[in-house]
């Protein structure tokens, strides 16, 4: 379903249970498991459902040819056997997934009438029973099973029990487990279950699902091995590129649901220890270097931290902050199901024009029932503001300052300004409407279909009111700071507003990208804090004392084998190499009774003083 992710079941699902927790409840997990799921999907049934939705016959009739007089064809050497079916949605096709939730969704409502609690996502069907005491539970969930056996059976769809899994989430020492059956067969409790790729165990640990998920990980991390080695193989990009994009989506999978766990000190450990390995391979680095120090070179956050960062985001997008001040609000994406979704047909076509030139009298024309309105956002010492500028017959008659919050961006202000434009459209009674705006990317936006940014569906919703009264509203993108005296006086209304405008600002919701960068400060702060306070990566923590600075100086440096030893002090250095006794001793020949470390050889040895001369004198 649009704007539902396998995420939002989860972290659905995990809240459900830890607020029965909270209330001292008993609490039983089922997940169902349909035999052949896709492939089972009876076709009269589906029909029967169609009618009973009131889908319109013409698509009912598509759908009946659809399914009329298929069959399922096998070869195998040289032979072919053919036999027609009368069941199955196409996996991997558009319709499938359409098809199968039409179909399934009487159960789930009728589940939901009796006053259990469902939750399905696909073919995998999770049941939640609470109660005080067991008895109560096995009253409530036998019961549900039974008409979750029966509907089965009026579909021809059916539950396996014996693959079907159990298990009581309880904070209580002493409690009486249900005793669960379904279909005369004996459904087992076990100590966790695995729903939608998360093993959720009996204690909400999730320490089986960081075990499961590190194994994982090790698997890759030991094929990566074959091809990076310190000296060759796979360029340090490749490999964090490969460690961004495959092994972090791993990890981070579903981690609003389980990223409480991260606070704990083994699944810390787990964590640490199969990122220690990808982040030695980035920065090219010895095995015996500590992973702060290889995180440091290789340009990564810890992933507990990750995690953490990964679950605030994810909340950040459904609206809670934390960080806002006051009444102030995340700019959320409209609800799919709170949309107003018309029928493809009825919706309406946007597009705008581009005027390389400065419109002139020449360009769009002279008519007294023309208006026109150039729009602009600006951001400037930290401040915000957008400006509406209206014209007729050459002069300006109108003009509106608007002021956005600080962490507003300029693309806020842009739609905001032609927000406001529309809204003035709407009321003015002018028949011929010219829109001029210099941001492509929010025309693009409004001209694409359908949008879930708020201030774009406003300003779709009210084009087609305007259109709707028989007038016409023309988008036309401008080239800003070319001479137009109407894009130029909203372009400086937009910086006195930002500036000047001393009043509450009339547009407060936060970006979610400013939540991003807050988050991300947050995660940085905690892993200077962890950088501090830990007694290993002594000798890079000299040269890149400071996490959020370190992380910019490697992105823009080539990490090099060489340039690892020095940072690190693990390398081709008398000091650490006397340590695995490799060495007798590990002063320098220098004669200064110091150590052959990284620190002297750069700023005291006497040996290199004339490269450090020529390097200081070159370089400064």
């Amino acid at each position: 379903m649009p704007q539902r992710s396998t995420e939002d079941a989860l972290y659905a699902l995990t809240q459900h249970i830890d607020s029965k927790l909270k209330q001292k409840k008993i609490v039983t997990m089922i997940s169902l498991d349909i035999e052949g799921a896709f492939d089972s999907a009876w076709w009269p049934a589906i029909r029967v459902r169609l009618a009973e939705e009131r889908c319109p016959i013409n698509i009912r009739r598509v759908i009946d040819s659809y399914l009329r007089g298929r069959r399922v064809r096998v070869r195998y050497a040289g032979q072919e056997y053919s036999k027609r079916t009368t069941k199955g949605c196409v996996q991997g096709s558009i319709g499938g997934p359409i098809l199968w939730n039409l179909l399934l969704d009487p159960l789930l409502k009728g589940l939901e009438k009796r006053g259990d609690y469902c939750q399905a996502f696909a073919d995998d069907v999770v049941l939640v029973f609470d109660d005080d005491t067991g008895l109560e539970i096995s009253r409530r969930a036998n019961a549900a099973l039974a008409y979750v056996r029966e509907w089965g059976v009026r579909n021809k769809l059916k539950f396996a029990p014996n693959k079907t899994k159990a298990m009581v989430i309880t904070k209580k020492l002493k409690y009486d487990s249900p005793l669960l059956t379904m279909g005369g067969i004996d459904i087992g409790l076990s100590d966790e279950i695995k729903v939608l790729g998360l093993t959720i165990d009996k204690g909400l640990t999730f320490n089986a699902h960081v075990t499961n998920t590190c194994k994982k990980v090790q698997g890759l991390y030991k094929q990566l091995c074959r091809a990076a080695k310190v000296s060759w193989g796979l360029h340090p990009q490749i490999i964090k590129i490969i460690y961004t994009a495959v092994v972090e989506p791993v990890v981070l999978y579903a981690a609003s649901a389980w990223a409480p766990a991260t606070k704990k000190l083994g699944v810390r450990k787990q964590l640490n220890f199969i990122q220690r390995s990808f982040a030695q391979k980035i920065a090219k680095a010895y095995r015996t270097v500590s992973s702060n120090s290889a995180m440091i070179l290789a340009g990564i956050l810890p992933l507990d931290l990750r995690v953490q960062e990964s679950a605030a985001l994810y909340m950040a997008k459904r609206g809670v902050f934390h960080q806002l001040p006051g009444d102030r609000s995340i700019e959320v994406k409209l609800n799919y199901a709170e949309q107003q979704q018309e029928h493809p047909a009825c919706r309406i076509a946007i597009d705008y024009s581009c005027l390389e030139n400065p419109p002139s009298e020449s360009t769009i024309g002279h008519s007294s029932d023309q208006a026109f309105i150039y729009t602009d956002g600006s951001k400037i010492e930290g401040k915000v503001g957008a400006a509406v500028s209206i014209w007729e017959g050459g002069a300006e008659i109108k003009s509106m300052k608007l002021k956005l919050e600080s962490y507003c961006t300029v693309f806020q202000a842009e739609l905001y300004a032609l927000d406001a434009a529309t809204k003035w459209a709407l009321k003015c009674t002018k028949s011929e409407i010219w829109i001029l705006s210099d941001s492509r990317s929010a025309l693009d936006l409004i001209k694409s279909g359908r949008v879930a940014h708020p201030l774009a569906y406003d300003i779709r919703r009210n084009i087609g009111a305007v259109q709707a009264q028989g007038r016409t509203v023309k988008l036309f993108w401008i080239k800003a700071h070319v001479g137009n005296a109407g894009n130029e006086r909203a372009d400086s209304l937009a910086k006195q507003a930002a500036l000047n405008t001393k009043t509450t600002a009339t547009y407060s919701a936060c970006p979610v990208s400013f939540a991003k960068i807050t988050i991300r400060a947050e995660t940085q702060n905690q892993w200077q804090q962890r950088y501090d306070e830990q007694t290993t990566a002594s000798t890079t923590k000299v040269f890149l004392p400071n996490v959020k600075a370190a992380h910019k100086i490697m992105v823009a440096t080539e990490i090099t084998p060489i340039l690892t030893q020095t940072l690190s002090g693990h390398g081709g250095f008398l000091k650490y190499l006397h340590r695995f006794k490799l060495k007798d001793s590990p002063l320098c020949k220098c004669g200064m009774a110091r150590d052959e470390e990284p620190i002297h050889l750069l700023v005291e040895c006497p040996r290199f003083g004339r490269q450090r001369h020529e390097f200081t004198s070159t370089s400064f």
